[in-house]
């Protein structure tokens, strides 16, 4: 079954949104897609028509195995297509989320798995989330937010909880990418920001807003 990309747009946000708390109510669904309630509910009415998802009264609605399939298959595609533009066309991992968006919606099952083995079956996109495989299964890493990372304990950044081009603008600048080495030096408790050190750099100040999108595996 073909899907519009305003179809496959819903199923991403959706998936999105349940991993929280499982449901999904359409005021949330309308403030994530920047969209009016009632454009909302005639979608999921058509959603639902087409056995993607299933709704529970007074409490909001889910994908079902189709929905959540179709889910992984679009997230597969745009972790995929950033993984290409980073590592092959040298865009920088602030740049491909929206050409990402473009890309996820082109409907070739040959393409994305001949695309997965040219780039040899990566795990992980340029903001550290998991791709997942043909069938759905993605490569989970043991993690830990930098807020919560003990002082002087070398850590590796593998994601960030964020992909606004504004964030990864700034670690840019801050020279944090995937795979840094970072320790964490002092905590202060006047605004909970921190003093951080990169391997073979001096240390610096960051924020706790811009602490908070870092996530982290010790070494």
């Amino acid at each position: 079954m073909n899907f519009s990309t305003s179809e496959e747009n819903y199923i991403k946000a959706i998936y999105h949104l349940q991993r929280d708390d499982g449901m999904v109510n359409t005021n949330e669904l309308a403030a994530e897609l920047k969209t009016k309630a009632a454009s909302v509910t005639d979608m999921l009415k058509k959603l639902k028509s087409k056995k993607l998802l299933h709704y529970e009264r007074y409490k909001g609605f889910k994908l079902s195995i189709d929905g959540k399939k179709l889910a992984l298959a679009i997230v597969r595609k745009h972790r995929l297509w950033e993984y290409f533009l980073v590592h092959k066309l040298e865009f920088g991992w602030d740049e491909v989320h929206e050409i990402a968006e473009q890309l996820e919606h082109i409907d070739s099952k040959s393409l994305v798995e001949k695309l997965d083995a040219y780039l040899q079956h990566p795990k992980f996109d340029p903001h550290g989330d998991p791709i997942p495989d043909v069938n759905g299964k993605m490569e989970m890493t043991r993690q830990i937010n930098l807020i919560d990372l003990e002082l002087n304990r070398m850590a590796e950044v593998c994601a960030v909880g964020s992909q606004s081009s504004e964030l990864l603008e700034l670690l840019r600048h801050r020279n944090i990418q995937i795979g840094s080495r970072i320790e964490v030096k002092r905590k202060f408790s006047f605004d909970h920001s921190l003093e951080i050190k990169l391997k073979n750099e001096a240390p610096f100040t960051v924020s706790q807003q811009l602490a908070q999108t870092l996530f982290v595996k010790p070494v």
